[in-house]
């Protein structure tokens, strides 16, 4: 990326609102999975933000809980941010009302700011090709377009949704209009889907400016606006961080960004693209984007396998053995152990679900902090 001064550089803006429970019994609401590394030596939120850092980008905004704030200002520090703003959320209200908060501080300083949001736990491999991605989705937005990153797909996926690609736009090389969005299908439909080739996952990364995001939210979604203006009016500042006041962020309707704009605004764009990018969302994803023996085994962490074949073998303490298993998922924790088929990963849910339930502390708190990580810097 490159911008010609300060007034145009690109503001990402980081939502670290998730639990990750689909990757329980590692990722839980204390200690979430955006804090550990899991595809790398660094943690998930520093690799995201190190993706946003140099010239044409501005400090990054993080949205997260409040219960997280020295986790992240730690990680910010670690990837070498300086300037940040740590934006406080009281409580969770999905993904329309953060970045709706973002935007009007953001647009208290520059309503034509360019907003570029993503989540702060995903995975992406190439990272020259996400900002020449980058570079057109920014073109575009700041012509009035709310631009999402559509990712082609490499695998009927049932854990994504879809977007449907349009026509390409005139005078925007790289962006095409966005015909639809399509919900989370089953087997058979993301087998028609990801052979479309016209149809790409949704990534829920998007670009806009502040003041298309807030136009389109006071047109389509106006029931967040007047709570959220209030929230942010009242903000108390300390340091990096900026709490939104509570009593009045309480009363801001829970709901993503998809089902309040993007699905209903008539501005809507997507940029195909091949990034290598995963959310990350399940066990089943860790074992595709880790490096495999010659047996298609994944291992981290004290692990001895004999006979086992495409496993995802994780320990976070003890020596942890398996024998015999094939496409078995094993997580072992200093209190909880996970085992299971790896085309069950989507029901790990189920299990904290179950937890939550029972008042089981398991479910949400952790016993220790992320693991040491190996070759580890400040730079």
């Amino acid at each position: 990326m490159s911008g010609d001064g300060k007034g145009d550089a690109v503001v990402p803006v980081l939502l670290s609102g998730g639990s990750g429970t689909r990757l329980w019994p590692v990722s839980r609401t204390s200690l979430p999975k955006q804090f550990w590394p899991l595809v790398s030596p660094r943690s998930m939120i520093e690799e995201t933000v190190r993706r946003a850092l140099g010239p044409g980008f501005a400090p990054p905004m993080v949205v997260c809980n409040e219960a997280h704030r020295f986790m992240v200002a730690e990680e910010l520090l670690r990837a070498g941010v300086e300037g940040a703003r740590i934006v406080l959320e009281p409580v969770g209200r999905n993904s329309a009302p953060a970045i709706g908060a973002a935007a009007l501080l953001a647009a208290e300083r520059n309503p034509d700011a360019v907003l570029w949001m993503m989540a702060a736990d995903a995975a992406i491999a190439d990272v020259p090709a996400l900002h020449r991605a980058l570079a057109a989705a920014v073109a575009a937005a700041r012509q009035g377009l709310v631009v999402t990153f559509g990712m082609r797909p490499t695998a009927p996926e049932t854990g994504y949704g879809y977007i449907e690609q349009g026509e390409p736009l005139p005078g925007l090389p790289g962006v095409c209009a966005l015909a639809r969005f399509i919900e989370k299908p089953d087997a058979a439909a993301a087998a028609t889907l990801a052979a479309s080739g016209r149809h790409l996952w949704n990534s829920g990364m998007f670009v806009f400016t502040a003041g298309t995001l807030l136009a389109e939210m006071e047109r389509h979604a106006p029931e967040v606006l007047p709570a959220l203006r209030e929230a942010v009016a009242k903000r108390s500042e300390d340091r990096d961080f900026i709490r939104l006041e509570a009593e009045a962020f309480a009363r801001v309707p829970s709901i993503s960004l998809d089902y309040a704009v993007a699905e209903r605004t008539g501005r809507a764009a997507v940029v195909p693209a091949d990034l290598g990018w995963s959310d990350v969302g399940s066990w089943g994803a860790l074992w595709e984007l880790g490096a495999k023996d010659a047996d298609g085994n994944v291992t981290v962490g004290d692990v001895l396998l004999e006979g086992a074949s495409g496993c995802y073998v994780r320990s976070d303490g003890v020596l942890t053995a398996v024998v015999g298993l094939s496409d078995a998922v094993v997580v072992v924790t200093d209190d909880a152990v996970l085992a299971m088929h790896r085309d069950r990963a989507q029901d790990v849910k189920k299990i904290v679900d179950r937890l939550c339930a029972a008042g089981r502390p398991e479910a949400v708190k952790h016993l220790r902090s992320p693991l040491p990580r190996q070759g580890d810097d400040k730079a």
